[in-house]
C-alpha cells in the first residue's frame, strides 16, 4: 500500500546505488508484514523499474531484474542482474530466465505482443503472478467520459506487426494485444495494470516535468485550456508502491492506474507550479478552441476537454483504490519533480528531453492570442 513520507523510517540499504535515480532515499516504507517475497522485474532501470525496486527492497523483499544491461547498467549493485533479450530470437534471448522461481513477475518493458507472450509462457510454471505494465492507451478512442475498465479495447488490422507506427498509431492495440498474451500464458494469475501518465522524479519523458521547469524559469506562461479541465496523472512513487502492494496480497485483475483518487482541476496544477516556481511566473491561459485551429504549438499531459479527448483524462479508478492504491497530492509531485529536474541535469548531462514548445512559438502563441481576443470594432 502507498505510504506518504511521513510514515517512513529511515533507511539506508541499497542508498548508494539508487542515488543516480534522482529518488528520494532518504526514507522508505516500513518493512512488510508476512515472508518476504521474490520478485523478478523486466526491466528495471528506466523510469518505473528504479522506484518498484525501491520500494520493493526497503519492504524487505527479494528483487531480480532481465534486462539488456545497456541503460544505467551501474544501479543496483546489489541486486541480482539476469542479462539477455525480450526478443528470443535475438542474441540470448530468454536464456537467462529458463531457471529460477518467482513470486512475482513485474513486466514493464513489454511493448510486442510476441515476446510478452514468450517470456509469460516460459516462465509460467516457475511464477505465481504476472504483472503486466500496460496503458490507458490501450482502450479503444475516443476515450468514454468516466470510462472503466470494461471499456472496449483498440484493435488492429494486422496483430502480429512489430511496429509502433510513424506517430505511434499502434501503441495502444499492441498494448492491449500484450495484455491478452500475458492472460493467455498466465490464465487466473495475470495482473493488468494501465496507467495514465506517470510522472514524478526520474521521468525522462520531460512531459509533466515541462510545467514546473517553464514555471521555474518565470515571465508569461502559455497554459492551455481552462483551470476546470480535468488531469489525471500518477506519482511514479505511488504506482511502484501500489505494485508491491499487489504483489504482497497477491491481487489480480485488471486496473485503471490513474490519479488522483477525486477529481485533479489542471488549474490546480498550475497553481502548485506556480507556487513552486518564480516569482514572476505568469499564466496566460489560452481557450482549448483557439488552439484547436492552430497545428503550430502542442502542450504536454493537458489535453482538450471537449470533442474525441473530452474523456481522456477521466478514468474511473474505483477498483484500484479499492485495491489499494493511494495518491499523494499534486503539489508535492510538482515540488519534488523540480527539485529532482535540477540536480538531474548535472547528475545525468541531461538524460531528460523536456517537451513543451519552444519559447519562441509560446511567445508567439501568446501574441496570436492577445490579437485574437482584442474587442472588435
Amino acid at each position: 500500500m502507498t505510504v506518504s513520507r511521513r510514515e517512513f523510517i529511515q533507511w539506508s540499504a541499497g542508498a548508494a546505488a539508487l542515488a543516480a535515480t534522482g529518488l528520494d532515499l532518504s526514507a522508505a516504507p516500513a518493512k512488510a508484514a508476512g515472508k518476504p517475497k521474490r520478485i523478478l522485474i523486466l526491466g528495471g532501470t528506466g523510469f518505473l523499474g528504479p522506484a518498484t525496486i525501491e520500494i520493493a527492497q526497503a519492504r524487505g523483499h527479494q528483487v531480480a531484474m532481465f534486462n539488456r544491461g545497456k541503460t544505467r547498467p551501474d544501479l543496483f549493485p546489489g541486486v541480482e542482474k539476469l542479462h539477455g533479450d525480450r526478443d528470443p530470437k535475438k542474441d540470448e534471448g530468454l536464456k537467462a530466465l529458463e531457471t529460477g522461481t518467482w513470486d512475482a513477475v513485474i513486466d514493464n518493458s513489454g511493448y510486442y505482443p510476441r515476446l510478452v507472450g514468450a517470456s509469460a509462457a516460459l516462465l509460467a510454471p516457475r511464477i505465481k503472478q504476472y504483472l503486466y505494465i500496460s496503458s490507458i492507451s490501450a482502450y479503444k478512442e475516443p476515450s468514454p467520459e468516466g470510462g472503466t475498465e470494461d471499456a472496449p479495447l483498440a484493435t488492429m488490422a494486422d496483430p502480429t506487426v512489430e511496429t509502433m507506427g510513424k506517430t505511434y498509431e499502434n501503441y495502444g492495440a499492441l498494448k492491449a494485444l500484450c495484455e491478452q498474451a500475458a492472460q493467455k500464458a498466465m490464465p487466473g494469475r495475470a495482473t493488468i495494470i494501465r496507467p495514465g501518465f506517470i510522472v514524478g522524479p526520474d521521468d525522462p519523458t520531460g512531459r509533466f516535468t515541462y510545467w514546473p521547469v517553464r514555471f521555474d524559469k518565470g515571465g508569461e506562461i502559455a497554459v492551455p485550456g481552462a483551470p476546470a479541465d480535468p488531469l489525471q496523472i500518477i506519482d511514479v512513487r505511488d504506482l511502484a508502491a501500489w505494485l508491491v502492494h499487489l504483489v504482497e496480497q497477491g491481487t489480480m485483475g485488471v486496473f485503471n492506474a490513474c490519479g488522483p483518487e477525486k477529481r485533479l482541476a489542471w488549474g490546480t496544477v498550475v497553481d502548485a507550479c506556480g507556487k513552486a516556481g518564480a516569482a514572476n511566473a505568469k499564466p496566460v491561459w489560452i481557450p482549448a478552441d483557439f488552439l484547436a485551429k492552430r497545428e503550430d504549438v502542442e502542450f504536454p499531459i493537458w489535453a482538450p476537454y471537449l470533442g474525441e479527448t473530452k474523456g481522456f483524462h477521466t478514468w474511473r479508478n474505483d477498483r484500484a483504490v479499492k485495491a489499494g492504491l493511494r495518491f499523494r497530492p499534486a503539489a508535492e509531485t510538482v515540488k519534488d519533480t523540480l527539485a529532482w529536474f535540477k540536480t538531474q541535469e548535472k547528475a545525468e548531462k541531461g538524460r531528460t528531453k523536456l517537451a513543451g514548445p519552444s519559447p519562441e512559438a509560446e511567445a508567439k502563441l501568446i501574441a496570436a492570442w492577445r490579437e485574437a481576443s482584442k474587442p472588435k470594432g
